[in-house]
């Protein structure tokens, strides 16, 4: 006889713990551990995680982390603990309008590599009686390596539960205008000052054979890409797009953001 209740679990990358050598070995060992990210044959990839990488990078890492950590922590973490309580006022006062109570959806956050996690998250949702979740993971291009990977952990705690609540997944957002309106809003407020010679709109990075295979992320951020140039007024010839943070030999997806960067000046480009 109690009234249904609809979650939201709100599902970002992950960050460690602290900028430590050892917290960022931690988090480094679950992330390049997933096979969704890193899809080098996992006899050979362990022998370098482990052999390599896991005993240089958390040190070099570390440092780099500790120049952006906050007084409230990792950035990442603190944004998206921002857009949570954003969202429950947002919800909220939408719900109130449509004389629901405000509590009726219960909103979470977690990460998919480290802290909070997604037990703790689903274990809230049960004592708030959610019969039904709603799961978001916050990245706007679908990709197997962030999107995929997210899931793929919230359906691995399914299976450990008894009572399994219904659960319905948004894949991405890459052309919502409400995403793509956001996102010219913050264009333009760093346009205060002039608007510049070029706009350099750089996703993260994927390596090649992930497009070769099928993943539309590149396709997707090319269309976001589409979309914010039209919502800002600007002609093809005004953008580009690039891709950074690559790893390792294989060729990624391009053009890169720093090779790019390096031709526009060349190219007298005075600002972007």
């Amino acid at each position: 006889g109690e009234p249904r209740r609809i979650g939201v679990l709100l599902m970002n990358l992950g960050t460690p713990d602290a900028p430590t050598a050892s917290a960022v070995r931690r988090y480094l060992a679950l992330f390049l551990s997933d096979r969704r990210v890193v899809e080098i044959p996992a006899f050979v990839w362990k022998l370098i995680l482990h052999g390599v990488i896991l005993r240089i990078r958390p040190a070099r890492s570390a440092k780099k982390y500790a120049m952006i950590w906050g007084a409230d922590g990792s950035p990442l973490l603190a944004h998206s603990q921002k857009q949570k309580t954003l969202l429950m006022g947002y919800l909220g006062q939408r719900l109130k309008d449509l004389g629901l109570p405000s509590d009726v959806a219960p909103i979470e956050l977690a990460m998919r590599y480290g802290n909070p996690g997604i037990a703790d998250a689903f274990g809230r949702f049960k004592a708030a009686g959610c019969d039904r979740v709603l799961v978001v993971p916050l990245f706007p291009q679908y990709s197997a390596s962030a999107t995929a990977a997210a899931l793929d952990a919230v359906f691995a705690h399914a299976q450990r539960m008894r009572r399994v609540p219904g659960l319905r997944t948004i894949d991405c957002f890459h052309d919502d205008p409400g995403y793509v309106k956001a996102l010219a809003r913050n264009v333009n407020d760093w346009m205060r000052h002039g608007r510049p010679d070029m706009l350099v709109m750089s996703f993260h990075g994927l390596p090649r054979r992930a497009l070769d295979l099928g993943d539309p992320y590149h396709c997707q951020c090319h269309k976001t890409a589409r979309l914010l140039g039209t919502e800002l007024g600007l002609e093809p010839k005004q953008f580009v797009v690039t891709f950074q943070s690559r790893f390792g030999r294989a060729e990624w997806l391009k053009p890169y953001t720093q090779d790019t960067l390096v031709r526009l000046a060349k190219d007298g480009v005075g600002r972007v």
